[in-house]
């Protein structure tokens, strides 16, 4: 027997072992093969709200795709994050031992590296497990792996043979506290206060000047010329000649260049070719010296002048505006955007060194015409413009990173620092031997790979590439990918390239981008504004299925998803609903062993059920098929609420009184409904589902594995369905009044059908005990319109009118006296809320979570008043 008490942890707990020791989720049949790679999350720290939607959205495609009978596999994983995983063990190991990790040397340094992962992977796999993820845990990998490292540099070894991967000299984005290079995509644009010095420049013929404004003083002594654009009539005299570098003696040339801004400053700008992105590529245009004046920790080298050495960036900054006194002819304070780094948070410098970058702009050519031919799609559409735009203007790929933690770059170097690209140290030292002519020591690149390299290889890596596996062979290319938008640039891109470039085809055909989930009042979410959620949290307080379907429920293509925690228990509830629906039905004899026929099914509202089954069955499968959640998430929610729970099984309360036929047809057609209801339902409420269908039918395979249902063939315009259509729009019309009107639930009304048609008249013979139950009535009384009551609610059914007389049932005045006071009431608040939200001045001070609250009130306050003069209506 089912429990009384819905206890949602005892039964995930249940199912999540009882899943692994039947065999998990391997792939198994012949059916044709279904593949999702698993975005993996970075051995960082907890899953937050993010990883649970898009675990979520595809574990169900997983789960549905099995139930189909797909050779399904759902590819586990974790990812190394060179980047965000060494900072965090760098940081713990200064806090508890004061040490850095050149103290410890890189072998000692990885070690504790490795541990910290492995502990966090451990954790990452338990919180995936405990949200229900049915991947396949047996092919478990981390991008750090033995034959995932081997294959990243087998890749890394062709793109450079083939001239795709090279070394080069050129600006990159450095962090001064990590001391590595880092992605532009990587960079946080901060927009700050700061200042625009104005600093005179002597001519160095001493006749004259020329103003030069900055917001970076302190990279000065790196300038090597001062530009102006060449139709800048106010400079025009002055280009050739040549200017003093103030608190130096170096003279520097004043050249003219198309990219200088007459109207950005004084319209003249100082060149520093290694310390300023637009400086190095109009230093490389005119010929002009790289001086590096700052080393990789942002402080002074010794190309400054003597006193500057060794001085932080800031510091520097400031000294030197104090040593230029009156040659800084004028300060304004600006607003500008100052480049941070996303782990590290400070700010980053512009850096010139030599990387090793990947030609992206080849790479690139392919996946544009990917998605112009078709071959991938993105869902929704809209995000195409975003995937080409950074495509067609794609810049060379800096892929080396000044870290310890990560694929190690596999290239050596000789004495002579000749360099030697090979798989493994062993092919280096061979190929050193025949460029020597002897045995000689190599030492190999200390740089790793951007973490982003080895992702790029994900989808096939995992299956055995660079070998010709029979999963390789199988499941590549996959079919969907689902994942948020903040990382198109970042993974979808670069898994589209690479898999072209190695594989010749995508690695998926669809990519389904996920919205943003955001707080209850639209802000996003950040450990700043402490509105972070985290999953774990509401799947302890709610129960995983729960959080699960409201996911599912909010994820419409296109619009961020407001994440309230309040609403999670609505489904807390939907699901103590059908488990109560199920024992209800357990006790009142459903038979689940029995398969039912449409065409043998006699009782109209049994004949209802199974169309509206057929309808709900149809409506699910479209929805996956385009992808929305929500829609399907809709179905069978309304199916299961309403359909179900509130109309049949109250429906057939009244059959199964009944002796005979009536009664075993409404106990099959209820138990078989159940489990059609609990098998659609399984994507989503997983748990749930396997547990109420093993206690109502203990012989049913599990539904992880059993077949998807297929709809019951119903002929259209059922007469017998039409009935029972008429029965649920006359039954919800006399609910919304008695709500509306505030009805006590013990005051019986009585049904007036004005002038009913011969349908209308059938269909009350037919259906009359029914409706008196359902619309808790006293009586039905057919009556003229002559005669109708003038004191009564009114409505319309397919034509026919309805009344429900008022008197005696509530009292009239009172209950118009109220709603019209209550009405006023709301309406006052509403004002007092708009003009609060028409004040520019508190909108302007008022933090946006406190604009938002409002803006949410108003909302409601609209709706109350709009039900409330909707009751009022009936009353007048």
């Amino acid at each position: 027997m089912i429990d009384k008490t819905f206890i949602p942890r005892q039964i995930e707990e249940k199912w999540s072992k009882r899943w692994i020791d039947d065999g998990g989720f391997a792939p198994y049949g012949e059916g044709e093969a279904y593949t999702i790679m698993m975005p993996p999350p970075n051995v960082t720290g907890r899953l937050h709200v993010g990883h649970a939607l898009t675990m979520t959205l595809q574990d169900i495609l997983t789960r549905y795709a099995r139930r189909r009978g797909r050779a399904t596999l759902w590819q586990p994983g974790t990812d190394h994050a060179s980047i965000a995983t060494q900072m965090m063990v760098e940081r713990a190991l200064y806090e508890q031992e004061q040490r850095t990790r050149q103290d410890l040397g890189r072998d000692a340094f990885l070690n504790k590296v490795w541990a910290f992962s492995q502990d966090s992977q451990k954790s990452i796999i338990s919180q995936l497990q405990n949200i229900g993820a049915s991947a396949d845990w047996s092919r478990l990998r981390f991008t750090l792996d033995e034959d995932l490292s081997r294959a990243v540099r087998h890749a890394f070894v062709r793109l450079h043979r083939d001239g795709l991967i090279y070394q080069d000299q050129r600006m990159v984005n450095w962090d001064p506290e990590l001391q590595t290079a880092i992605s532009d995509l990587e960079v946080e644009q901060r927009s700050l206060e700061g200042q625009l010095w104005s600093i005179r420049y002597p001519l160095a013929d001493g006749k004259g000047e020329i103003i030069v404004a900055t917001t970076r003083p302190e990279t000065m002594f790196g300038d090597t010329a001062i530009a102006v654009h060449p139709e800048d009539e106010r400079y025009r005299h002055l280009i050739g000649r040549k200017a003093i570098l103030p608190l130096t003696a170096r003279h520097i040339e004043i050249i003219q260049d198309s990219e200088v801004d007459p109207q950005m400053g004084t319209g003249a700008v100082k060149i520093t070719p290694a310390h300023a992105f637009p400086d190095f590529e109009i230093g490389r245009r005119h010929g002009l010296e790289s001086v590096v004046i700052m080393d990789k920790r942002g402080r002074m080298t010794d190309a400054v002048p003597e006193g500057f050495e060794g001085l932080d960036r800031f510091a520097a900054r400031k000294k030197v505006i104090d040593r230029l006194g009156d040659e800084v002819v004028a300060q304004t304070k600006i607003v500008h955007h100052v480049p941070h780094g996303d782990r590290s948070g400070v700010p980053l410098e512009p850096y010139l060194t030599t990387q090793w970058y990947c030609d992206s702009t080849t790479l690139a050519k392919p996946a544009i015409k990917a998605l112009h031919s078709g071959r991938i799609r993105f869902i929704p559409s809209t995000w195409d413009k975003t995937y080409l735009g950074w495509l067609e203007n794609i810049q060379p790929w800096c892929i080396s990173r000044q870290l310890w933690w990560g694929h190690r770059i596999p290239a050596w170097y000789g004495p002579d620092d000749h360099v030697f690209i090979a798989e493994d140290e062993a092919q280096a030292s061979k190929a050193a031997r025949e460029h020597y002519g002897k045995d000689t020591d190599l030492r190999q690149d200390d740089d790793v790979l951007d973490t982003w390299f080895s992702s790029a290889l994900w989808p096939f890596s995992t299956l055995g590439w660079p070998q010709q596996t029979p999963d390789l062979n199988r499941h590549y290319p996959g079919d969907v990918l689902i994942t948020g938008f903040d990382i198109i640039f970042f993974w979808v891109a670069r898994m589209v390239m690479m898999g072209l470039y190695f594989c010749d085809e995508v690695p998926f055909s669809d990519i389904y981008i996920h919205a943003l989930v955001r707080d209850r009042y639209g802000q996003k979410m950040s450990k700043t504004k402490g509105n972070v959620i985290d999953p774990m949290d509401l799947t302890k307080q709610y129960g995983t299925d729960s959080v699960r379907f409201y996911l599912a429920s909010l994820s419409t293509p296109g619009r961020d998803i407001r994440l309230n925690p309040d609403q999670v228990e609505g489904y807390r509830h939907f699901a103590t609903k059908l488990w109560n629906a199920a024992r209800y039905a357990q006790g009142a004899g459903a038979i689940t062993d029995k398969r039912v026929s449409a065409q043998t099914v006699k009782v109209p509202i049994n004949r209802w059920i199974l169309r509206e089954l057929a309808s709900t069955i149809e409506t699910i499968e479209e929805s996956f098929q385009t992808y929305r959640f929500d829609l399907a998430a809709q179905s069978i929610y309304q199916f299961c609420w309403h359909r179900f729970c509130d109309w049949y099984i109250e429906f057939s309360k009244t059959a199964l009184t009944r002796a005979g036929a009536d009664s075993q047809e409404t106990k099959e057609v209820m138990g078989w409904v159940l489990l059609k209801a609990l098998g659609l339902l399984n994507p989503f409420m997983p748990h749930l589902t396997e547990e109420l269908t093993e206690a109502l039918a203990p012989d049913h395979p599990l539904l992880l594995r059993s077949g998807w249902p297929d709809p019951p063939k119903m002929p259209p315009d059922d007469p017998a369905c039409g009935q029972v259509d008429w029965l649920v729009d006359v039954a919800r019309e006399v609910r919304r009044v008695r709500t509306a009107l505030r009805v006590p639930a013990k005051n019986l009304m009585t049904l007036q059908v004005v002038t009913p048609d011969d349908e209308t008249r059938q269909r009350i013979d037919a259906l009359k005990d029914i409706l008196i139950r359902q619309a808790r009535l006293e009586k039905i009384q057919v009556i003229d319109s002559s005669v109708a009551t003038s004191m009564a609610a009114r409505f319309t059914v397919l034509g026919c009118s309805y009344a429900l007389p008022l008197e005696g049932v509530v009292n009239i005045a009172d209950e118009k006296q109220r709603l019209e006071k209550t009405i006023t009431a709301k309406k006052q608040d509403i004002e007092k809320i708009e003009k609060k939200l028409n004040n520019s001045e508190f909108r302007a001070k008022a933090p946006e979570r406190v604009i938002k609250e409002n803006e949410l009130r108003l909302h409601d306050l609209q709706n109350e008043i709009e039900r409330m003069e909707s009751a009022l209506s009936l009353l007048t």
